[in-house]
Order: C-alpha cells, then sequence, then structure tokens
C-alpha cells in the first residue's frame, strides 16, 4: 500500500496514529455515545490479533475539525500472497455525523488498486449501546476477512486464467457501467487503461487485465466524494459479480448480522 498516494476521503489530512489519541472526545448524552478514534482503531487490533493478523502499513486521516477519522489498514497472516495484499478500512465520527464503520478487502501491490469486499462491511451509530456491540461487529468482519482469504485467492487466479479479448471487454465496460460500478464519464479512460495497461503486469489480455483497469480508476480521490474509500465496497461488489461470471466462478456470499441500531454506509 503506497501511503504517499492514498486519499482517505474527500477533506481529511493524513495523520499517524498517536494523533488519534490527542483528539478530545465529547462528553456523551442520553442517546449518544462517541468513541474515541483510538479506541475504534484498537477494537481492530485487537481482532486482527485474535484471528492471527499483523498490521504492516497503515495511513490515518482526519478532517479538519478533527471530527471524523478514516483509516487504511494493510494487514498479514502466514499466507504470502505475491500480486495483492488485504486491507482494512475503518472511520469513526465523535460529531455525530457519521456511524462508525469497517469494510476489508485487498490491494494490488503494483498499483495500489482496492477492491472491497461489500458484504464485509458494517456501520453503527452511537447509540448508547455501541460499546458491546462494537467489539463482535470487528471480531466479526475481521473473521470474515480470514474466511475470504482462500476465496480471494481462488477469485484473482480464475481471473488470470481466464482469456478476455477487446469485444468481450468492451461488453463488460458496458455491463459495469450500467451497474453504476462507475459513471460513464470514466468509461474511456477504462477503456484507454485496457488498451495501453499503466503497468506491463496488466498486458495479458485476461479477465484480470479488465478488474485492474476498473479498478485503476475506482481508487479514492480527494477531489471527489463518489471515489470515497466508503463509495468502493458496492462497486466493487458488483465488479466482482461481472468478473466472476466472465471468469466462470461462483463463490458463496455470506453476510455479517449486526445487532440493532444499525445503518449500512451510504456507498453509492
Amino acid at each position: 500500500m503506497n501511503k504517499s498516494n492514498l486519499c482517505l476521503h474527500c477533506g481529511a489530512s493524513r495523520v499517524d496514529r498517536n494523533a488519534l489519541a490527542l483528539v478530545e472526545t465529547p462528553a456523551p448524552t442520553e442517546t449518544w455515545l462517541p468513541i474515541p478514534h483510538a479506541r475504534m482503531l484498537e477494537e481492530v487490533e485487537k481482532a486482527l490479533t485474535k484471528h492471527n493478523m499483523t498490521i504492516v502499513e497503515e495511513s490515518f486521516g482526519l478532517t479538519s475539525d478533527k471530527g471524523r477519522m478514516f483509516g487504511l489498514l494493510q494487514v498479514a497472516n502466514h499466507i504470502d500472497t505475491k500480486d495483492y495484499a488485504y486491507v482494512v478500512g475503518l472511520r469513526n465520527s465523535i460529531d455525530k455525523s457519521l456511524p462508525a464503520g469497517l469494510a476489508v478487502g485487498s490491494s494490488v501491490f503494483v498499483c495500489d488498486n482496492l477492491a472491497f469486499s461489500s458484504e464485509i462491511v458494517f456501520g453503527r451509530k452511537h447509540t448508547k449501546n455501541i460499546l458491546d456491540d462494537l467489539p463482535v461487529l470487528v471480531d466479526t468482519a475481521i473473521g470474515k476477512l480470514g474466511e475470504r482469504w482462500t476465496d480471494q485467492a481462488v477469485r484473482f487466479e480464475a481471473y488470470k486464467h481466464a482469456p478476455l479479448t477487446n469485444k468481450e471487454a468492451m461488453v463488460l465496460l458496458v455491463e459495469a457501467a450500467d451497474a453504476e460500478v462507475f459513471p460513464w464519464t470514466r468509461g474511456w479512460d477504462i477503456l484507454q487503461e485496457w488498451k495501453k495497461p499503466s503497468h506491463s503486469e496488466f498486458a495479458d489480455r485476461n479477465v484480470w487485465s479488465f478488474f485492474n483497469a476498473v479498478t485503476e480508476h475506482l481508487k479514492p480521490r480527494a477531489e471527489s466524494k463518489g471515489t470515497s474509500l466508503w463509495s468502493m465496497p458496492s462497486r466493487c461488489g458488483r465488479l466482482h459479480s461481472i468478473c466472476d461470471t466472465a471468469a466462470g466462478i461462483s463463490l458463496v456470499k455470506s453476510e455479517i448480522e449486526v445487532p440493532s441500531p444499525v445503518v449500512v454506509p451510504a456507498v453509492n
């Protein structure tokens, strides 16, 4: 994960983890219980340790008023992957603007393209029982990441062994745009990326190269809320569905069960 290229969210400035601990958390009310930004990170780290995963790279962002925090963690376990790493995205707010949230996915080493699994994502309002619910939610989500480790390896390997002609790529491009994986205005740029990849590793004409041509233009961008980290899970889920079909594979999805009250982050 190239931290210098990571735009966590529109309007957020990059900070280190020490800065998170210095942010003062407002006092709770009868119906609202904010949790410190550092506490959110602590819960994620606990769950990663429990599931034998470690953080190897990290990047955090705070809005100017420090009311919202966004983070991206690259994690590893005993299984080595040559082409990609697994990542965890997290967010929190102490200004009532956003629920605490987490999503897990992968990042391709050569280009830092991100892909988040839409079924492994949650958002939890800062209501009075959040301190009871949060550890369970985070642990469940991280546990799903462990389960998906093998699935994602199978998926990406299938993509690499599924040839794709230019004509077939055009059909998939239209399907992806129609499914709102990306706006139509991005279609031309993605087509050019497919025709002339920015990275030689994607010169082969297959579903893997097409997938990376699309995700190259789904990267979070500072100037666009539409391509923020939290817009990606549903977009990548739809892209995976299209590419899975093209590669002839079907992976079973399992949703996270979350206690009430809960909201799923807006991702479109």
